[in-house]
């Protein structure tokens, strides 16, 4: 469907994932993704589809900077025009999110009341952490290898995160151990500093691509794209499809992981509780995933 954001004089393209059969008046926990920078609201259609096959309303839209042609990068745009561009950017991911929830939540699709979880991947990621701030409804976070180290890498967006939450709000970190655009020391600044109840999984040999759909397709596509300037070193630093964790599993991990938590925080369910529990890493190589649950601060 298309959603029109009157105030911005936009028009949101958004996908809803609807698990309840038609003509049914139940209601269901509502959980909103948020896409990377440069791709659109059917970037994890693996993940999305597997929330809403267990009973969740699933909803995304491309953000601003994919719709508004005022955000879109210009021929010759000068370093100043190119960074005031990122801060628009930047200024207008949570608003989007904003807008989608009370976009859904007045289109006859209401959650339970407190019920509402965010997923977002790299600037999605840090959509994710950076909603809760502004917006109460949320109360569980999925943050898939987020931007907003303290020292990002060359080209990479510069954001930021105060984490200035008024309530609980249980996070899930999932990482890539060999991630070349949000590297693992900076996934473990960041988990440093995020608020209690908080739990990191690291996936071995998975890179930035590894929480998308197509991960081989879409890794060697971006390594084969000719970068320039800032972001030249991306495909020198990134390894072969070949040499790391196949898609597959990386599905496998961020789908288990995603709903095991958006089941514990925003259900209750034991048994999800339980999974996420001491034995987490057991749990993981029973199912053939090479991961770890890190235990920093």
């Amino acid at each position: 469907m298309h959603a029109q954001d009157n105030a911005r004089g936009r028009v949101f393209p958004c996908e809803i994932w609807n698990p309840r059969e038609p003509g049914s008046e139940a209601a269901y926990p509502l959980v909103v993704y948020s896409h990377p920078s440069g791709y659109h609201r059917r970037a994890a259609t693996f993940l999305c589809s597997h929330l809403a096959s267990h009973g969740y309303v699933v909803a995304a839209l491309d953000h601003s900077e994919i719709v508004a042609p005022e955000l879109a990068p210009k021929a010759e745009e000068t370093k100043q025009q190119k960074a005031a561009r990122a801060e628009a950017w930047i200024a207008n991911r949570v608003p989007d999110i904003v807008f989608l929830l009370d976009f859904l939540l007045n289109s006859g699709m209401p959650p339970h009341a407190g019920r509402i979880g965010i997923v977002g991947h790299s600037f999605g990621g840090w959509t994710a952490l950076a909603t809760p701030e502004v917006d109460r409804r949320i109360r569980a976070v999925v943050a898939m290898a987020p931007a907003s180290s303290s020292q990002p890498k060359p080209g990479i967006l510069r954001v930021h995160l105060t984490f200035q939450w008024d309530r609980s709000i249980p996070v899930l970190y999932l990482a890539g151990e060999n991630d070349t655009m949000t590297p693992l020391d900076g996934m473990y600044e960041l988990f440093a500093r995020t608020p209690l109840p908080k739990r990191m999984v690291v996936l071995r040999r998975a890179d930035h691509t590894h929480f998308m759909d197509n991960v081989e397709e879409e890794h060697e596509r971006v390594r084969r794209m000719p970068f320039t300037g800032d972001l030249a070193w991306i495909p020198k630093e990134m390894r072969p499809a070949s040499d790391l964790v196949p898609g597959d599993q990386a599905h496998l991990f961020t789908r288990g992981l995603a709903l095991a938590h958006l089941d514990a925080a925003l259900r209750g369910r034991e048994d999800a509780t339980q999974f996420l529990g001491p034995r987490l890493d057991e749990h993981l190589r029973d199912h053939g995933l090479d991961a770890f649950v890190y235990a920093g601060a």
